[in-house]
């Protein structure tokens, strides 16, 4: 019988999001435990795997982190993977108003989990999903990061408006959890791509 895989969040919104989007038929079961990794910065495919690797060697078992990005165009691909210290300190008004005096107000939506399989031996693979979209003023319920602050292309309301069935079959983290489910669909975890994309 195959080890459980521990989700790596104190987050019960993202662990919500994460078993609803991966759906009942998923072959693993899912648990998730808080563990303080450290805050890596650089590129997000060496911190997705360095966290990665973080988390395996607390865990000794199958092991996934997520780390998500908001990169706005108009700055180069900034914040990215510095995100959460920007909500944290502006909120969604504050990474509006990040624009103010910018044509570009497009941005794309990054998430990128970290698999490792749980074997010593074993390889972090990485599963991306991105999203693109607009930086507008933010709508909606504010119980879920950036959401009231990120219109999807082609959509008229924002993440954080949208019922979440409908975010759940467009969003960055449903395209990367896509990849991962396909991963264990195929049964070809013993020989994984290093990163998949969507």
């Amino acid at each position: 019988m195959s080890k459980p895989i521990t989700f790596v969040t104190g987050n019960a919104k993202k662990l919500e999001e994460l078993v609803a989007i991966l759906g009942t038929e998923f072959p693993r079961k899912i648990q998730n435990k808080k563990i303080d990794l450290p805050e890596l910065q650089g590129e997000i495919d060496d911190i997705c795997t360095k966290k990665a690797l973080s988390a395996y060697n607390l865990v000794k078992g199958p092991v996934l982190v997520e780390d998500t990005c908001l990169c706005f165009n108009a700055f180069k691909g900034l914040p990215g993977p510095y995100i959460k210290w920007f909500l944290e300190r502006l909120g969604p008004e504050g990474l509006h108003k990040m624009l103010t005096g910018y044509d570009d107000k497009s941005a794309e939506a990054v998430c990128t989990f970290a698999y490792h399989p749980g074997g010593e031996d074993d390889q972090v693979i990485l599963f991306q999903g991105k999203t693109k979209g607009e930086i507008v003023s933010p709508r909606g319920p504010r119980d879920f990061g950036w959401d009231p602050c990120f219109q999807p292309k082609g959509y008229e309301l924002t993440y954080a408006e949208m019922k979440k069935e409908e975010k759940n079959k467009i969003s960055h983290r449903y395209r990367a959890l896509d990849l991962f489910r396909n991963h264990f669909n195929d049964k070809d975890e013993e020989s994984p791509s290093k990163k998949l994309k969507h």
